[in-house]
């Protein structure tokens, strides 16, 4: 089995303890943690509402890199699952063109989870929908 697949038998606990009341896997509990996070760690760069401050995160910035994304549902975060998330978090957005800085060793696994149940929580939910879909099918073995 799969290092990630734990987050698919603790989806449904996290839904019945605590959580938001939209029925998603974080709790109430981890969006206000994920909130002062968000703001000392991640807003600088991609906004107060994860909305993204660069008009065109697409394309590479005059020094070749690629600009924050917004992670409010509106970019490509929705794209990846769980895992991928966090593994960004963790390891920073060099590999991936970019500048963000690694947060191994600054954030707990629980902190960063935080911080992405704050992102979600702006993802509308259709997207959140969508986001789902996609960790079922990969939880299967499939690529979506």
């Amino acid at each position: 089995m799969k290092k990630w697949l734990w987050i698919f038998f603790l989806l449904p606990l996290s839904a019945c303890n605590s959580s938001a009341s939209d029925g998603r896997w974080y709790t109430t509990a981890q969006l206000e943690t994920g909130k002062v996070l968000f703001a000392r760690h991640c807003a600088a760069c991609h906004g107060e509402q994860a909305q993204g401050l660069a008009k065109n995160w697409r394309k590479k910035d005059a020094d070749g890199f690629y600009p924050p994304p917004p992670l409010n549902g509106t970019a490509h975060a929705w794209h990846h699952p769980l895992p991928t998330l966090q593994h960004v978090i963790q390891q920073g957005g060099v590999a991936q063109g970019g500048r963000m800085p690694r947060f191994s060793g600054k954030l707990s696994e629980q902190e960063q989870l935080a911080v992405i149940a704050w992102f979600q929580h702006y993802w509308l939910d259709d997207v959140y929908r969508q986001w789902m879909q996609r960790q079922t099918v990969n939880a299967q073995g499939g690529t979506p």
